[in-house]
C-alpha cells in the first residue's frame, strides 16, 4: 500500500473516530441515558481513546525513525487527545468526565493542509487584520459610549452604563440584531443604523483581506508546484528562467489514473500533453508507450487535424497540458519552445502517430 493511500485511509479513520467520539459525548449529556446504555457509550469512548494511544505511539515512532520535521502540531494534538481524557478520569468527578473527550475536536488539525494554509495567511496578513480589528474596537467602544449617553435615561436597565451598552454595540455592529435591546429615541435609532453600516464595512474588509491572502498563497503554491513539474520535463531543462516562467503560466497540471483515456481517436485536438511522471499507451497497430519527458498530441494541436490515435494512461500519470490558445501565445513570446516542439513533431511524424 502506498504511503499516500495509507495517509488517506488514516485521515478517513481519524475523521470517523472524531465524529463517533463527539456524538457519544453529546449522547452522554442526555438526561435519560442511564444504566447499560451509558456503560456502552463509555466503553465506546474508551475504545476510541485506545485507538488514539496507538496513533500517538505510531507518530512518535515515525518521528524517531524518520526524523520527520514539521510534525510538532501532530504530536501535540495526539498527546492532548490521550492525556486530557486520562486527567479528567482521575481528577474530575461524576458525569463531566466524558466532556473532556471534546479535546478530540483538535484531531482534524493534525493532518490538515488547510489549517497550515490558514496559519500562513494569518501570519502574512497579520498587520492588516490587526488594523481592521483596531477599527472594530474603536467603533465598538464609540457606539457603546454614544448609546449610553443617548439612551441611559430612557432605558437605564439596558443602557445604564457603558459595559451594559457594549452588548448592544456588539450585536448591532455584527448586524446580528437579537432585538433584546433596542434604542427608543430617534437619535438612538440613527446611531444604530450608522453602527450597522459600519459593521458591514468592517466585516467586508476582514473578508477581503482573508480572501486576497488565500488567493495569493494558493497561487504561490500552484506556481511552485508547476515550476517543479515543468523543470522535470527534459524538453524544458535547458531553457532560461524567463522562458520557464512563460511555460509555467501556460501549462496546466493534471493527474490521470491508470487505465483512463486521455484523448480519443477522431476528437478535435485542442491541447497537447507533456508527461512529467508515468507512462501512456498509444493505441496503434503497433502500440507505442511513451514515458517521462515525452509529449504527445502535438500534431493535432499544430495542424488542427482530428486526433489519429487513442491515448490512455498505462500507469498513473502526471501530465502538463498546453491548450491551443496558450500555445499560440507561447509561440509568440518564446519562439524557441515552439521550434523545439515543431522540430520534434516533424521528426516523429513518420514513426509516431499524429495524436
Amino acid at each position: 500500500m502506498s504511503a499516500l493511500r495509507f495517509s488517506k485511509i488514516s485521515a478517513s479513520l481519524n475523521a470517523l473516530f472524531v465524529a463517533i467520539g463527539l456524538l457519544t459525548v453529546a449522547a452522554l449529556t442526555l438526561p435519560n441515558i442511564t444504566g447499560q446504555t451509558r456503560l456502552i457509550l463509555e466503553v465506546l469512548l474508551a475504545g476510541i481513546w485506545a485507538a488514539y494511544v496507538l496513533q500517538l505511539i505510531e507518530t512518535l515512532i515515525m518521528q524517531r525513525m524518520r526524523d520527520v520535521r514539521g510534525r510538532a502540531l501532530e504530536i501535540t494534538v495526539d498527546v492532548l487527545a490521550v492525556l486530557v481524557p486520562v486527567a479528567a478520569f482521575f481528577f474530575v468527578g461524576g458525569r463531566d468526565q466524558s466532556l473532556y473527550c471534546a479535546i478530540w475536536l483538535l484531531k482534524p488539525l493534525r493532518g490538515s493542509t488547510f489549517f497550515r494554509l490558514l496559519g500562513r495567511v494569518l501570519t502574512k496578513e497579520a498587520r492588516n487584520l490587526i488594523g481592521v480589528t483596531s477599527i472594530f474596537g474603536i467603533v465598538l467602544f464609540g457606539a457603546a459610549l454614544a448609546a449610553y449617553i443617548i439612551e441611559r435615561d430612557g432605558q437605564p436597565d439596558k443602557f445604564g452604563s457603558i459595559p451594559l451598552a457594549m452588548w448592544w454595540a456588539v450585536v448591532t455592529l455584527s448586524t446580528t440584531g437579537y432585538g433584546d435591546e433596542i434604542p427608543q429615541s430617534f437619535a438612538g435609532r440613527v446611531l444604530a443604523g450608522l453602527v450597522m453600516m459600519s459593521g458591514i464595512g468592517i466585516f467586508a474588509l476582514w473578508a477581503g483581506i482573508l480572501a486576497t491572502g488565500f488567493y495569493e498563497e494558493v497561487r504561490r503554491q500552484d506556481f511552485v508546484r508547476n515550476w517543479q513539474l515543468v523543470a522535470a520535463v527534459p524538453l524544458f531543462q535547458k531553457l532560461g528562467s524567463g522562458a520557464l516562467i512563460e511555460i509555467v503560466r501556460a501549462l496546466r497540471p493534471r493527474v490521470v489514473p491508470a487505465g483512463a483515456i486521455i484523448c480519443r481517436k477522431g476528437e478535435t485536438g485542442d491541447q497537447m500533453f507533456f508527461i512529467v511522471e508515468g507512462r501512456v499507451s498509444v493505441a496503434t497497430p503497433n502500440p507505442v508507450e511513451l514515458g517521462t519527458g515525452s509529449f504527445f498530441g502535438e500534431m493535432a494541436l499544430i495542424s488542427g487535424e482530428p486526433r489519429s490515435a487513442t491515448v490512455s494512461a498505462a500507469t498513473e500519470v502526471s501530465l502538463l497540458s498546453l491548450y491551443s490558445s496558450d500555445f499560440q501565445m507561447l509561440s509568440s513570446s518564446s519562439p524557441e519552445i515552439a521550434d523545439i516542439i515543431h522540430k520534434t513533431a516533424l521528426e516523429r511524424r513518420g514513426a509516431t502517430p499524429k495524436t
